[in-house]
Protein backbone atom coordinates (compact mmCIF):
# COMPACT_ATOMS: atom_id res chain seq x y z
CA UNK A 1 0.00 0.00 0.00
CA UNK A 2 1.59 3.50 -0.67
CA UNK A 3 0.15 6.47 0.71
CA UNK A 4 -1.61 9.31 -0.79
CA UNK A 5 -1.11 12.89 0.27
CA UNK A 6 -3.84 15.53 -1.06
CA UNK A 7 -4.91 19.24 -0.27
CA UNK A 8 -7.75 20.85 -0.94
CA UNK A 9 -8.08 24.85 -1.32
CA UNK A 10 -11.09 26.63 -1.17
CA UNK A 11 -12.45 30.70 -0.88
CA UNK A 12 -15.62 32.07 -0.48
CA UNK A 13 -16.70 35.36 0.62
CA UNK A 14 -19.14 35.06 3.91
CA UNK A 15 -21.78 35.05 4.63
CA UNK A 16 -22.80 32.88 2.49
CA UNK A 17 -22.40 29.24 2.24
CA UNK A 18 -20.43 27.33 -0.52
CA UNK A 19 -19.75 24.06 -1.62
CA UNK A 20 -16.48 22.67 -2.98
CA UNK A 21 -17.03 21.28 -6.73
CA UNK A 22 -15.77 18.17 -7.98
CA UNK A 23 -13.92 18.23 -10.64
CA UNK A 24 -14.31 16.24 -13.42
CA UNK A 25 -12.75 12.26 -13.73
CA UNK A 26 -9.92 11.45 -15.79
CA UNK A 27 -10.37 9.57 -18.88
CA UNK A 28 -6.67 7.94 -18.11
CA UNK A 29 -7.13 3.99 -17.46
CA UNK A 30 -5.71 1.83 -14.89
CA UNK A 31 -4.98 4.80 -12.51
CA UNK A 32 -6.93 5.97 -9.61
CA UNK A 33 -9.04 9.34 -10.08
CA UNK A 34 -7.47 10.62 -6.98
CA UNK A 35 -3.97 9.80 -8.25
CA UNK A 36 -4.93 12.57 -11.30
CA UNK A 37 -6.14 15.52 -8.99
CA UNK A 38 -9.91 14.96 -8.46
CA UNK A 39 -10.60 15.42 -4.74
CA UNK A 40 -12.09 12.82 -2.41
CA UNK A 41 -13.94 15.37 -0.27
CA UNK A 42 -16.77 18.16 -0.21
CA UNK A 43 -17.69 20.64 2.22
CA UNK A 44 -19.21 23.86 3.08
CA UNK A 45 -17.75 26.90 4.81
CA UNK A 46 -19.96 28.77 7.49
CA UNK A 47 -19.01 31.69 8.92
CA UNK A 48 -20.25 32.15 13.18
CA UNK A 49 -20.17 34.93 15.38
CA UNK A 50 -17.61 37.25 14.14
CA UNK A 51 -16.77 40.67 16.02
CA UNK A 52 -13.42 40.61 17.49
CA UNK A 53 -13.02 36.90 17.22
CA UNK A 54 -14.59 34.94 14.30
CA UNK A 55 -15.78 31.48 14.61
CA UNK A 56 -15.06 29.23 11.03
CA UNK A 57 -17.23 26.08 10.89
CA UNK A 58 -16.39 24.14 8.10
CA UNK A 59 -18.45 20.79 7.35
CA UNK A 60 -16.07 17.86 5.20
CA UNK A 61 -18.06 15.27 3.71
CA UNK A 62 -15.96 12.45 1.87
CA UNK A 63 -17.49 11.39 -0.98
CA UNK A 64 -15.05 8.27 -1.69
CA UNK A 65 -15.53 4.85 -0.93
CA UNK A 66 -11.93 5.29 1.14
CA UNK A 67 -11.36 6.10 4.50
CA UNK A 68 -9.51 9.68 4.83
CA UNK A 69 -6.74 10.22 7.47
CA UNK A 70 -5.13 13.01 9.18
CA UNK A 71 -7.76 15.40 8.11
CA UNK A 72 -6.90 18.76 8.93
CA UNK A 73 -8.39 21.95 7.95
CA UNK A 74 -6.27 25.66 7.72
CA UNK A 75 -8.49 28.87 8.07
CA UNK A 76 -7.60 32.14 6.88
CA UNK A 77 -9.63 35.61 7.44
CA UNK A 78 -9.70 38.37 5.38
CA UNK A 79 -11.59 41.46 6.20
CA UNK A 80 -11.66 44.15 3.57
CA UNK A 81 -9.14 42.26 1.50
CA UNK A 82 -6.69 42.29 4.92
CA UNK A 83 -5.48 40.16 6.79
CA UNK A 84 -7.40 39.31 10.36
CA UNK A 85 -5.96 36.46 11.05
CA UNK A 86 -5.81 32.09 10.74
CA UNK A 87 -6.54 29.29 12.46
CA UNK A 88 -5.85 25.37 12.61
CA UNK A 89 -8.14 22.27 13.46
CA UNK A 90 -7.27 18.78 13.88
CA UNK A 91 -9.93 17.04 12.52
CA UNK A 92 -8.89 13.47 12.66
CA UNK A 93 -10.03 10.12 10.42
CA UNK A 94 -13.38 10.47 8.01
CA UNK A 95 -14.44 7.18 6.92
CA UNK A 96 -16.08 6.78 3.30
CA UNK A 97 -19.22 8.17 2.40
CA UNK A 98 -19.09 9.54 5.65
CA UNK A 99 -18.80 13.62 7.06
CA UNK A 100 -17.56 15.76 10.65
CA UNK A 101 -17.54 19.41 11.26
CA UNK A 102 -14.34 21.19 11.95
CA UNK A 103 -14.00 24.58 13.43
CA UNK A 104 -11.96 26.90 15.00
CA UNK A 105 -11.99 30.44 16.10
CA UNK A 106 -9.65 33.43 14.81
CA UNK A 107 -8.57 35.49 17.91
CA UNK A 108 -5.96 38.64 17.15
CA UNK A 109 -5.23 41.95 18.18
CA UNK A 110 -5.32 42.57 14.35
CA UNK A 111 -8.81 41.80 13.94
CA UNK A 112 -9.40 43.11 16.81
CA UNK A 113 -8.18 46.60 15.72
CA UNK A 114 -10.45 45.96 12.70
CA UNK A 115 -13.56 45.72 14.28
CA UNK A 116 -12.80 48.73 16.56
CA UNK A 117 -12.34 50.84 13.51
CA UNK A 118 -15.76 49.25 11.98
CA UNK A 119 -17.73 50.35 15.21
CA UNK A 120 -15.69 54.25 14.25
CA UNK A 121 -17.44 53.85 10.99
CA UNK A 122 -14.17 54.09 9.69
CA UNK A 123 -14.12 50.98 6.97
CA UNK A 124 -16.51 48.27 5.87
CA UNK A 125 -16.76 44.61 7.12
CA UNK A 126 -16.51 42.88 4.62
CA UNK A 127 -15.12 39.27 5.62
CA UNK A 128 -13.59 36.64 3.37
CA UNK A 129 -12.23 33.06 4.17
CA UNK A 130 -10.10 30.99 2.74
CA UNK A 131 -9.40 27.29 3.60
CA UNK A 132 -7.04 24.50 3.17
CA UNK A 133 -8.07 20.84 3.68
CA UNK A 134 -5.29 18.23 4.06
CA UNK A 135 -5.93 14.68 4.15
CA UNK A 136 -3.91 11.33 3.47
CA UNK A 137 -5.50 7.83 2.07
CA UNK A 138 -4.03 4.13 1.20
CA UNK A 139 -4.29 2.97 -2.55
Amino acid sequence: MSVVTATVLAATPLPAVAAAPLPPAPAVMGKPAAADGAQLIRYKIVLGRCKDTCRIKVKITNISRKTLYDVSLNARLKVNRTKAGSCYDYVGTIRAKRQRWAGCTVRSSRLASLWNRWLDGEIRWDTHVSTVVHYEYYR
